[in-house]
């Protein structure tokens, strides 16, 4: 099987609510594939679904050809030990270390002596350039490096897919050049598959095999970096090129100024 996960006209909605509609996507073994969209569009919804959290209303979620809407509990949280997941703010835990923060998944599903433990924990942080600050607490480090930690966490287990929910957001230029290189270079020596939920053009592109581009739920474009900075399609460019008004509105739609001052028709 070339996908890892395969998503099939999946519609998903809270209540009159619409957020996905009819979503077709595939995620291939061994790439990095960003989900780019604006605020609301539905990616973070698309991880959730893939991780089990809520289930399509229609449609279908496989990962690794275990359709995970129809799995049991005991069968979710097997697969899901498969995963790894860098939230959008890192979520460490505060009160541990950094050595303990990255050692949580393996003490917690695993049966590794604590020896073997600190090997594997050490050669993680050497990963992410940090195994200098294993014993330090999350507030001793900067923000840069708490996602870094909270990345050698969320590859600990050696996943066979990685989750990224906005990893770039609140960096700075270095961090996120840091991160990005990162992510891209833990997906190739893992072999593992890679989902890069992200409004950051700049670094996406960078590291992304495709791209695929989401408005009001839906697909509006997708295809590999380069494709994707040479399309003409109007969302595209607006986003790719950071255009203040275009198929995404400046206004909120409604009623215009004139017709809340009663003024429509007097001029």
């Amino acid at each position: 099987m070339s996908n890892l996960v395969e998503i099939r006209d999946v519609h998903f909605g809270y209540g009159e609510r619409t957020i996905l509609s009819g979503l077709h996507m595939d995620f291939p073994r061994g790439k990095v594939i960003a989900v780019m969209g604006g605020s609301g569009s539905g990616k973070t919804t698309i991880l959730r679904l893939i991780g089990g959290q809520i289930r399509p209303q229609r449609g279908s979620v496989s990962v690794n050809g275990q359709h995970v809407q129809d799995l049991a509990s005991d069968d979710l949280y097997a697969m899901r030990r498969k995963m790894g997941m860098l939230f959008q703010h890192g979520a460490l835990f505060t009160d541990l270390s950094v050595f303990d923060n990255v050692a949580f998944p393996m003490r917690e599903h695993t049966d590794l002596s604590e020896t073997m433990i600190r090997d594997l924990v050490m050669l993680k942080l050497e990963a992410v350039g940090l195994r200098n600050a294993a014993y330090l607490m999350p507030a001793e480090i900067s923000g840069g490096m708490a996602r870094r930690v909270a990345l050698a966490r969320a590859v600990a287990l050696d996943p066979q897919l990685m989750m990224y929910d906005e990893p770039f957001a609140g960096l700075d230029p270095i961090s996120m050049g840091v991160t990005a290189n990162l992510i891209r270079n833990l997906n190739d020596a893992l072999g593992s598959t890679s989902i890069l939920v992200s409004h950051d053009v700049h670094e996406s592109f960078a590291i992304a095999d495709y791209i695929y581009f989401l408005s009001q739920g839906k697909i509006v474009a997708d295809g590999t970096p380069e494709q994707m900075m040479a399309s003409e399609d109007p969302y595209v460019r607006q986003f790719v090129h950071a255009e203040a008004d275009g198929p995404v509105p400046f206004h909120y739609p409604g009623k215009t100024l004139l017709d809340d001052l009663g003024l429509k028709g007097a001029l």
